[in-house]
């Protein structure tokens, strides 16, 4: 619909409907990837993981790995899939809450530095330094000083983490808002998943566009070609996982140390050792 000119004044004022305001970019929707097809790739990707697992492990490599985007986006399921299949003494998840009072005094990076993984460690940021640029700008939880500075440092941080030898990939899950109120409102009707929507989730629904004018904003000072933003076509949860594994094993090479298959010895039972009564014990009440 082609905007419409009044005349105030002698002056033509354009007016415009509400949904000319905003544009998005949508893609064409593919069908949705059946399970039995997802879960034959995702197995082969879980053995391609244990494969990097074992190279971090080995060449005491330091991983960094990002996810951030949209409420309802898929990251935490992503990173749950990555994490289900891995050593949780290599692969680690940092979700960091609220700061406290003491940490809100501090360098803004700082906490987040203390969770930096060590040599043949993989950490897995469930939203990271970059909830500066996001909803603490979007929902005022910062001054325009501290939001215009984190512009400006976070380039250069992300650079010094690069240069002391660690490998940072960031991921950024798009998702529609017709898709992200649907996961919403599936979320409230099952309570094994309504304590995913918080009160601040609530209050964002009314922020879309500020959000993605603060996502595109990020992205035009921190899409760096030394630690660039990978995004993440969300709306298919299936293929939003596979996609971003498959990519994450792209960017950085290894190879297979994985130990082989190898025969256990027989059980051994030469100790002569009579074991208590069963009774002696505590037993969790058999229910099922």
């Amino acid at each position: 619909m082609s905007p419409k000119k009044k005349s105030e004044e002698n002056q033509e004022v354009e007016v415009f409907d509400k949904e000319q305001l905003y544009h998005d970019e949508e893609d064409k929707k593919k069908k949705k990837m059946k399970k039995k097809v997802y879960f034959k790739e995702l197995r082969k990707l879980e053995i391609e993981l244990i494969k990097l697992q074992e190279w971090v492990k080995a060449k005491k490599l330091k991983v960094v790995v990002i996810f951030e985007g949209r409420d309802a986006a898929g990251k935490g399921g992503v990173i749950k899939t990555i994490a289900g299949c891995l050593n949780p003494r290599i692969c680690r998840v940092v979700a960091l809450g609220t700061p406290t009072e003491k940490e809100k005094t501090q360098w803004y990076f700082q906490r987040y530095v203390a969770n930096l993984p060590a040599a043949g460690e993989i950490v897995l940021f469930d939203r990271s330094w970059y909830n500066r640029a996001g909803v603490e700008k979007v929902m005022g939880f910062c001054s325009n000083e501290e939001y215009e500075e984190f512009l400006r440092s976070c380039p250069e941080f992300e650079k010094m983490l690069i240069r002391s030898g660690i490998i940072l990939i960031k991921y950024w899950f798009s998702v529609s808002d017709h898709e992200q109120e649907k996961r919403f409102q599936d979320r409230i009707k099952d309570p094994t998943k309504r304590w995913k929507i918080s009160p601040m989730d609530i209050e964002s629904r009314d922020k879309w566009v500020e959000y993605s004018m603060a996502k595109d904003k990020m992205f035009a000072y921190t899409d760096t070609k030394q630690s660039p933003w990978y995004v993440v076509e969300g709306d298919d949860k299936r293929r939003a996982r596979l996609n971003c594994i498959h990519h994450l094993l792209s960017l950085i090479p290894y190879e297979d140390l994985t130990p082989k298959p190898f025969k256990l010895p027989p059980l051994k039972h030469d100790v002569a050792y009579v074991r208590p009564p069963k009774t002696d014990q505590t037993y969790v009440p058999e229910i099922y």
